[in-house]
């Protein structure tokens, strides 16, 4: 995909994640250092008021920096990137990052991209919205 074609409302391909698990949460705990029983202990989560544990919402803008990391490849760097929380996101959910083209732009002498972000769940559940301004190379 050359990002210099791209035209504004144009979807990008999206990015499917994998069904998150438990021992994903765990390496995530470990790597971040939130060791929060909420993502971690499916007791504790249910005496709180939840059915199990959820993921890090940390974790889906991760799969949404990939994603973005992704298009950009070699041809953009990333120049903003940002991200909203919205449901929670359980173990055993798929995730689907997509984007869509918002803007192309020329700003002193350099090119950008700015693309809207979504990250949901395979019923639609919407677990993240962002955005993305992505500085062509060339």
């Amino acid at each position: 995909m050359e990002l210099s074609d791209l035209t504004v409302n144009q979807k990008i391909e999206p990015l499917l994640k994998p069904p998150i698990t438990k021992v994903q949460l765990a390496q995530y705990a470990g790597a971040s250092g939130d060791f929060n029983p909420l993502h971690l202990d499916d007791k504790f989560a249910r005496k709180i008021g939840m059915e199990g544990v959820i993921a890090h919402g940390m974790l889906v803008m991760g799969f949404l920096g990939e994603y973005v990391m992704k298009i950009a490849a070699q041809q953009a760097k990333i120049e903003k990137f940002n991200m909203r929380f919205g449901k929670m996101t359980f173990p055993g959910d798929e995730i689907r990052c997509s984007a869509i083209v918002e803007q192309k732009y020329e700003e002193n002498g350099k090119r950008y991209i700015a693309l809207d972000l979504t990250a949901e769940k395979n019923s639609g559940e919407i677990v993240g919205a962002g955005s993305a301004v992505l500085q062509l190379l060339s």
